[in-house]
């Protein structure tokens, strides 16, 4: 791995801008909740959490005193209704509250919901976070550029998130690898386009545990799709690499299975198909993608000098001296997807030696 390429430091939290805020109004994704972040650290007691091996999570579940407990899981079943069924309660009163859990590390703390519906005790989880600017320019551009929808929403300071299904990237490369020929060579193409996908909106820090594995079962073997779960790192850093998984070593077992199994000729062809992707899915929703940019522009989402550092390692990747006009990280992500469509984007992996 290239040396440094972790974050530089904790990323500050990010207030979301009042024209970010009219843009969400406009696209329904601002909406008046019953219950804030805030409400939630009113917890009178927490207990480690370890998963069914015995190993701590890191989570810690948290307990309400019976007054805050009543109140609070009636607001979490409402904004679970909020967040799956467009408000409609109806349904809310066979659902239970059955933990709430709390990370204590990470930019915004999120606190995880698991609801149980007690007709068949089949269970769904969402989680509440600190509203952040980059988190939400990262949800959204997830939700445009990707072949993944995003359900989220805000009220003021709260951020409320789905749950992503799927394989954590580093439980995953532990115990799933060891696949058929066929099913490794499908990995690799979808770690390449997970690759692409990630430098071209510049959504970094995708180690291995910030994305979960998606797998479907096909006619033969299975297809595959990396989803990233962590938006903290949308357009902060100043360095390239940090845009790009291929440098995180943490997916070496991945950039392995690409070694053994792809020509570089392959991995050109399969970039290009996710930048053709990308640019249909720009196309088609051309208004919103202009609309979310305008406001991008505007924001002040990292520091001056980070700004500078990516825009210089871009224009010299690029060859293109376009980003050197830019003085935000919303015009260096303006800039990249103008590059894309213009097809003059260059190529982001090479395979050869994983990173140390």
């Amino acid at each position: 791995m290239m040396q440094g390429n972790i974050p530089s430091k904790k990323k500050p939290l990010i207030p979301a801008s009042p024209a970010l805020f009219e843009y969400l109004w406009e696209h329904n994704r601002e909406v008046k909740l019953p219950l804030q972040y805030e409400d939630l650290l009113r917890y009178s007691a927490s207990v480690p959490l370890f998963d069914q091996s015995g190993v701590d999570t890191l989570w810690e579940t948290v307990y309400f005193n019976e007054s805050d407990r009543r109140e609070i899981n009636s607001a979490l079943t409402n904004i679970y209704a909020l967040l799956k069924m467009d408000g409609d309660t109806r349904a809310s009163e066979h659902l239970n509250v059955a933990r709430i859990d709390f990370c204590t590390f990470g930019n915004t703390k999120p606190f995880r919901v698991r609801i149980i519906n007690r007709l068949n005790d089949n269970y769904d989880h969402f989680y509440i976070k600190k509203a952040d600017a980059s988190r939400i320019y990262g949800l959204e551009l997830e939700d445009l550029l990707s072949p993944n929808r995003v359900i989220y929403m805000v009220d003021r300071k709260t951020l409320i998130e789905e749950h992503v299904a799927g394989i954590p990237g580093d439980t995953f490369m532990q115990k799933n690898l060891e696949e058929s020929t066929f099913n490794q060579i499908r990995i690799a193409k979808e770690f390449i386009k997970f690759n692409e996908r990630c430098f071209v909106r510049l959504l970094g820090d995708m180690r291995a545990y910030n994305y979960v594995m998606d797998i479907t079962p096909d006619i033969e073997g299975n297809q595959y799709r990396l989803r990233a779960i962590d938006f903290d790192q949308q357009s902060y850093e100043g360095r390239k690499s940090f845009y790009l998984p291929q440098y995180f070593k943490e997916n070496n077992p991945i950039i392995f299975l690409g070694i053994n199994h792809m020509t570089s000729e392959t991995v050109k062809q399969y970039q290009l198909e996710e930048r053709s992707l990308i640019a249909t899915r720009v196309k088609a929703s051309e208004t919103q993608v202009k609309s979310l940019l305008d406001v991008m522009i505007q924001d002040e989402l990292s520091t001056e000098q980070k700004v500078e550092q990516l825009k210089e390692e871009l224009a010299y990747h690029h060859k293109n001296d376009a980003f050197r006009k830019c003085t935000t990280m919303g015009q260096i992500v303006l800039t990249n997807i103008q590059l894309l469509l213009r097809k003059d984007f260059k190529q982001s992996m090479i395979i050869g030696k994983p990173q140390v």
